[in-house]
């Protein structure tokens, strides 16, 4: 499976969302698109991982790179995973929490909340 990156804007929100395979051959188009954001000027940025089916240290990498550099700009970080990750686990959810690094993201079920300037993220 490949890797695709869809681009949206939500309000002040620029939205990518993945979908496919994070690993180390496809991992740094994300890192590109993320780059490419923060290089067009915005500041907030979601993630929606919902479609992302597997995801290896390369992907994780990718996130807290991500991470990295919204804190660096004084931006905002937000992914998606599938509202039932926060019961029974998605992909990406299961990595980060047994990487020991889910607590760092806020992490939203929905676009639409994700996007909502007052909704808590789900806790890790």
């Amino acid at each position: 499976m490949s890797l695709k990156v869809a681009e949206d804007e939500k309000g002040p929100w620029a939205v990518l969302q993945v979908s496919g395979e994070m690993d180390l051959v496809t991992s740094p188009a994300v890192r590109q698109h993320v780059h490419d954001a923060v290089a067009d000027g915005r500041r907030s940025l979601v993630l929606d991982l919902s479609e992302v089916r597997f995801c290896d240290s390369s992907g994780v990498g990718v996130l807290i790179a991500a991470r990295r550099l919204m804190r660096s700009c004084q931006g905002r970080l937000r992914l998606i995973l599938p509202a039932q990750g926060a019961v029974d686990g998605s992909h990406v959810n299961r990595v980060l929490a047994a990487l020991g690094v889910r607590r760092l993201f806020e992490v939203y079920p929905d676009l639409r909340t994700a996007v909502d300037e007052a909704a808590a993220p789900l806790t890790a």
